[in-house]
Parts: C-alpha cells; sequence; structure tokens
C-alpha cells in the first residue's frame, strides 16, 4: 500500500509502498476514503513533541471495513466508518466513570505496530491512527459506523476537528444559553468551537484571529462579532465592551501558545471558565497572577481533550444533525488533494490558506 512517511522531522513526507499485517484481536483494517490534515498531524511530522521516525502521520480519517480481526462485534466488513485517534476499552477507570476519552489502557498496537517498510523495518503509527495512507490497522473502538449516505471526505471531518471544537463547548464547558463565548482562533477547531456555541444558544459569540479571511469564515459558521487582535491594542476592553463590561462567561482557546491562553484569560469575567483547546509544545508553560484567580472573583482553566467526546454516541449524534442541515461540514473543506500532493497541502494549511484540506483516495 502507498503511504506517506515522515523519515524525518521538519522534511517533506514521502508517498512510498509499506506493508501492512493482518488485524490482530480487536482490531480492522479500514480502506481509507478520506484524511483531513490536522494541525496535530503538523506538529507531529515537525517534531513539536518528539517521538521516533520513521512515522505515518493522519489521525482524522473515513474510509470503508476491510478485514476485522478476531474478537470484533462493533464493525463488520463494508461498513463505512469514521476513523478517530480515540480508543476506549470500556472497562477501565476512566472508561467506566463517562470520559472515555481517557481511557489509560494499553492496546497491542501500543506494543507492536502492523507498518513496516519492505525490507522488514517497522513503520510507527502516528497519533494512534496512521491515516495517511492508503491502509490503517485500528482498534475496534477507534470507529464509530455511520450510514453509507453520508459522503466519507465530510465524514472524516467528525473523527477530530468537528467533535473537538464543538465539543470544548458543549461537552467540556457545557455553555448555557445565553452565555457569552470568545473563541481565539478560528481555524477548523475554532470554527467547530463557533458552529458549538452557537447550538448551544451563546449570545455574544466572538471570533477572535489575526487574518480577517478567517473572521469572515467564523461569521458564516455563526459568530455574532469579530475582532481582529492584530489591530486591537487591548483585547480584553475590547471584549468587556461586547460583553456588558464583564468579560466573557467563556473563552475558548483553539491556538496551541501561552499568550493566546494569557491573552483569553483576561478576557473572562470573574467566574469565568478558559478552555484550552490548541495543543502547545510540551515544554510551554503559562504566567499568570495567582491573585487573578481569587480577588476579582473565580475565575477557571480547563483543559478540554478531544471536545470531551464520547466518540459512539457524540459522532452518530453529529451526523443526524448535519443531515438534517444543523452542522455545516461542506463548507469546512477548502481543497481535496491526492495522496503524492500531502505536501502542498501541509503547505497551505501551515500558511493559514485553508479551513482544512483533505486527502482523497481512490
Amino acid at each position: 500500500m502507498k503511504a506517506a512517511v515522515c523519515h524525518e522531522f521538519g522534511k517533506p513526507l514521502v508517498v512510498e509502498e509499506l506493508e501492512i499485517d493482518p488485524p490482530q484481536q480487536g482490531e480492522v483494517r479500514v480502506r481509507m476514503a478520506a484524511v483531513a490534515i490536522c494541525h496535530s498531524d503538523i506538529h507531529l511530522v515537525k517534531g513539536d513533541w518528539g517521538g521516533e521516525t520513521p512515522v505515518v502521520a493522519g489521525h482524522e480519517a473515513s474510509g470503508v471495513v476491510e478485514e476485522v480481526g478476531e474478537g470484533v462485534s462493533l464493525v463488520q466488513p463494508g461498513d463505512h466508518v469514521v476513523v478517530s485517534l480515540l480508543r476506549s476499552c470500556g472497562r477501565c477507570f476512566y472508561c467506566t466513570t463517562g470520559a472515555p476519552y481517557s481511557c489509560d489502557s494499553e492496546y497491542g498496537l501500543d506494543r507492536e505496530g502492523r507498518l513496516r517498510t519492505p525490507q522488514g523495518r517497522p513503520v510507527h503509527h502516528g497519533l494512534r491512527t496512521a491515516a495517511f495512507a492508503e491502509y490503517a490497522v485500528v482498534d475496534q473502538s477507534q470507529l464509530v459506523t455511520i450510514p453509507k449516505e453520508v459522503p466519507l471526505d465530510r465524514a472524516a471531518l467528525l473523527a477530530c476537528g468537528v467533535i473537538t471544537g464543538l465539543g470544548a463547548v458543549v461537552n467540556t464547558a457545557q455553555v448555557e444559553p445565553g452565555s457569552s463565548v470568545v473563541v481565539i482562533g478560528t481555524g477548523g477547531v475554532g470554527l467547530n468551537a463557533v458552529q458549538g456555541a452557537k447550538l448551544a444558544g451563546a449570545y455574544p459569540i466572538i471570533a477572535v484571529d489575526l487574518l480577517d479571511n478567517k473572521l469572515a469564515a467564523a461569521r458564516h459558521f455563526g459568530a455574532t462579532h469579530a475582532v481582529n487582535a492584530s489591530r486591537e491594542a487591548n483585547l480584553p476592553a475590547a471584549i468587556k465592551e461586547l460583553t456588558s463590561g464583564r468579560g466573557a462567561d467563556y473563552a475558548v482557546v483553539t491556538v496551541g501558545s501561552a499568550p493566546a491562553v494569557t491573552g483569553g484569560f483576561y478576557t473572562i469575567r470573574p467566574g469565568g471558565m478558559v478552555v484550552m483547546v490548541g495543543i502547545p509544545e510540551r515544554s510551554t508553560t503559562l504566567t499568570l497572577s495567582a491573585a487573578d484567580f481569587v480577588f476579582d472573583g473565580p475565575r477557571q482553566i480547563v483543559g478540554s481533550n478531544m471536545g470531551s467526546t464520547r466518540l459512539s454516541i457524540d459522532v452518530p449524534r453529529l451526523v443526524g444533525l448535519y443531515q438534517r442541515g444543523g452542522l455545516l461540514l461542506d463548507e469546512l473543506i477548502t481543497t481535496r488533494y491526492p495522496l503524492e500532493e500531502i505536501n502542498e497541502a501541509i503547505e497551505a494549511v501551515e500558511k493559514g490558506e485553508a479551513l482544512r484540506n483533505v486527502i482523497v483516495f481512490g
């Protein structure tokens, strides 16, 4: 099979032939239909998070089940599926207490991958999925069956970008109707945070970004106000002006940087919440005044892991919402590329020219 392989961090990916082993106990082989370019994949192949090479990235995907290993009961060959990096054993502390997105069990794929070069060298599964390839072997819990009439290139977006942004608002923050929400960073994930705020009945929904084209997109996805941070000298003051002088109830930060989180903290009101969605480098630290957490009223900073998504529950709900016209997916896709043009697709994302670029197979 063909796959886009990272042999050296920070270098272009190389599309080449790899061997893929059959699925083992509880595993499934999926023929890829589409995989989106997520910033997490870019961080991985640039080496921002460390790790080993060669590695195949890609985790926001969809496809068709081709082969199942022993013990698989959730899917069968021919099923159309969303393929996510989220795994859940159903037995650990987190799975049994309603947080399957934090499952801490070990899987066979953690000990031994299913990818190798024709010479037999192991190739790592990036972000548990390795979907920049014509086929992927994943645990069955990473799959959600979807109706065959749902276009697979749109369905791929439900594996990460949509559930991460929308889930941060709906699941992690549990935003109430009428609450004010600031979304800092309106790329693919940020636009879905805007969608989540709209679905939650928030008002105002304030989009913050450095690029006017992304702010225009945010308005299309439900933002009621837009602030270009490159032209706003005092972002907290601007947000207070739009929120009756108090500050926002929630600030959702989809940018993986300390200054963005700090900036978000000072846009919320006393008693407000910052939801960290963007993933910074592991060495990143935050510097905030401890007094600001107490003297002006309690403020919270919480992290949101993949939108606190319960994959088997949330994805079917979102598919239904999309089918009824209540969720924008088509509008998220900027350009579709063949696998051989994956480096061009990544470059466009890095330049801020795309909401979601999608690699399509076949």
